[in-house]
């Protein structure tokens, strides 16, 4: 069954880890479009972000040419807890499916946050105590952003609030038991303790929330809090710059023995894991030195990607953020309370929107039943319970390796697993029970948030 010259799982020495973040822009020819100022429409100037993030961070943030970020020793240390994270050749996954296919994946859930989520956190919070700051604020959505920045922000004696989306917070309440273990506060969003979070709710009683309200209410109080700044876990370029240790790490190990990828697979909600997973394949691919099949997958029923539009739109609910150039199903979208919260967002990151729009990459969305198939039959060879979020990519590299069985190529997959589903419970007792449903927006409701994007 097993290649023998290739072990199950392939981690790399504390000596072979990444010493620098790559910064995928740089090997763009055409750059992301900037940010913008949401009141006068113009790009955002760097003292314009000043009173929303960590000064180091908005370098980051807006540098299009600079390659390589060395990793500061503070954080490398923090990594070394819980990094290199292992790359698992699924062996038994591919003896189940009966596939020539050879699939691996890269398993973020080796921590205490149970996701990827942490090698931005200990890197934003490394910068906001740097700074001199005395907390900073989020909002998170699943709840894994918020459990990774509230450790980081404890390990740097730092204050963190979190705004929880209501639906993530009622469904996932040992996750936010987490964040509080760690000494951050969480609110429910949207939230009564907020200017924003209280138009909001009256604008749409009784909601779920979703990640672009928790976001507004974060700025909010970020902005009215001196000594506090807001921090992000994705979307934004700074994020997507901190994740490429993931991606960095997968192809260093791969390169370790010879093998090449023909497809890498990531889900994509705001695209912090996707963009970090792929980033060093991707700049292959840009420079002209290699070629992969690049595949984002999202949920069907929060389908920006695959339904939304290229355009400039803003980033949270409240239209406080700036506007960035995104796939976008509108501000105002409010997706259907589905299982995989962190995948909940209305927009994608301007980079991977870029790349997509100039078709290095392709997308797919997969709706929640068929999702939670391929999260079970994952767990049951493989040994691994996979967060819902994670459980879209394992769909799609199940449906690929079972293509090659159709056809007889042997192909290479590689696909990230962001964390783990241990605190989704929840989800899995809808699935099994037979009471989760597979909502999809309709075209008619795409079409009303569509039609209020501001005119740029």
């Amino acid at each position: 069954m097993a290649d023998k010259n290739i072990p199950y799982k392939i981690y790399l020495e504390e000596s072979e880890m990444p010493q620098y973040w790559y910064n995928v822009r740089a090997d763009m020819k055409n750059k992301p479009a900037p940010l913008l100022n949401p009141g006068t429409r113009q790009p955002m100037k760097p003292e314009e972000l000043s009173g929303v993030f960590c000064d180091e961070l908005i370098r980051q943030e807006l540098d299009n040419d600079t390659r390589e970020y060395p990793i500061p020793q503070a954080i490398r240390d923090f990594y070394k807890m819980y990094r290199p994270s292992p790359l698992v050749r699924a062996y038994c996954l591919e003896e189940k499916l009966q596939t020539p296919a050879k699939i691996y994946y890269k398993f973020e859930g080796n921590n205490t946050s149970g996701s990827h989520k942490l090698n931005s956190a200990i890197a934003q919070a490394y910068y906001a105590k740097k700074q001199g700051l005395r907390g900073v604020t989020t909002e998170t959505g699943a709840g894994q952003w918020g459990t990774a920045l509230s450790m980081a922000c404890s390990y740097f004696g730092l204050d963190c609030k979190v705004f929880m989306v209501k639906v993530s917070y009622e469904q996932k309440p040992f996750r936010r038991e987490v964040m509080r273990t760690y000494g951050a506060s969480v609110t429910p969003s949207p939230s009564e303790t907020t200017e924003v979070g209280r138009k909001i709710l009256a604008a749409h009683p009784g909601t779920t929330g979703s990640l672009g309200c928790a976001i507004s209410e974060a700025v909010e109080v970020a902005t009215s809090t001196p000594g506090y700044r807001y921090v992000l876990g994705s979307v934004l370029n700074q994020v997507l710059l901190h994740q490429s240790v993931i991606g960095m790490e997968t192809k260093l190990a791969l390169d370790k023995y010879g093998v090449k990828p023909d497809i890498v697979i990531g889900c994509a909600g705001g695209g912090s894991n996707l963009g970090g997973l792929i980033s060093p394949f991707m700049g292959e691919k840009l420079r002209g030195e290699a070629d992969y099949r690049i595949i984002a997958v999202e949920p069907a029923s929060c389908p920006s990607f695959t339904r939304g539009v290229y355009a400039y739109d803003f980033c949270d609910t409240g239209m406080v953020c700036p506007l960035a150039k995104m796939y976008t199903l509108g501000s105002g979208f409010i997706p259907a309370p589905n299982h995989a919260g962190g995948l909940r967002y209305h927009g994608m990151s301007p980079i991977l929107s870029h790349l997509y729009a100039d078709g290095y990459m392709e997308a797919v969305s997969v709706p929640q039943t068929k999702v939670f198939e391929a999260a079970e039959q994952f767990a049951r060879v493989e040994g691994i319970l996979p967060a819902p979020e994670s459980s879209h990519a394992i769909r799609v590299a199940i449906d690929e390796a079972l293509r090659c069985r159709e056809t007889g190529e042997e192909k290479t997959i590689v696909f990230g697993l962001t964390g783990t589903g241990y605190f989704d419970m929840v989800a899995y007792e809808k699935f099994h029970d037979g009471t989760m449903d597979d909502y999809v927006p309709t075209d008619e409701e795409l079409a009303k948030y569509r039609a209020a994007l501001p005119r740029i």
